[in-house]
């Protein structure tokens, strides 16, 4: 499904929380929207949340709900430049995925492999 950060927001709300987790989404057509000011605490990674940027890729699961890379040649381009450009205001910065810190699948690929092939 093609949503974005208002509709991310409306679900994390209607969860009790005080808005969108993420500081970042990146739709299906590789646009970035902005959710959580940097300044601000996440909701994304328990444990990691004052420490960390969230960033969702819109995707990443297949039609059952199941855990996929699926994601679009747009959404990389455009997570490579986030990347890029947060690494140059953070250069100290630690590039890990929501998996490698919770039992989750998403954000559905190893982003370490990523990392090492991309940065």
């Amino acid at each position: 499904m093609d949503i974005g950060a208002p509709e991310i927001d409306q679900w994390h709300r209607q969860r009790g929380w005080r808005g969108i987790g993420y500081h970042y989404v990146i739709r299906r057509d590789g646009t970035r929207e902005s959710g959580r000011p940097e300044t601000r605490a996440g909701a994304h990674a328990h444990g990691y949340n004052t420490k960390s940027l969230g960033i969702c890729m819109v995707g990443g699961i297949d039609e059952d709900g199941n855990p996929e890379n699926n994601f679009t040649e747009d959404q990389w381009g455009a997570l490579f430049q986030l990347i890029y450009e947060l690494l140059d205001r953070y250069p100290t910065a630690k590039i890990i995925g929501h998996n490698e810190v919770s039992n989750k699948a998403c954000p559905s690929f190893d982003v370490q492999t990523w990392v090492v092939s991309h940065l």
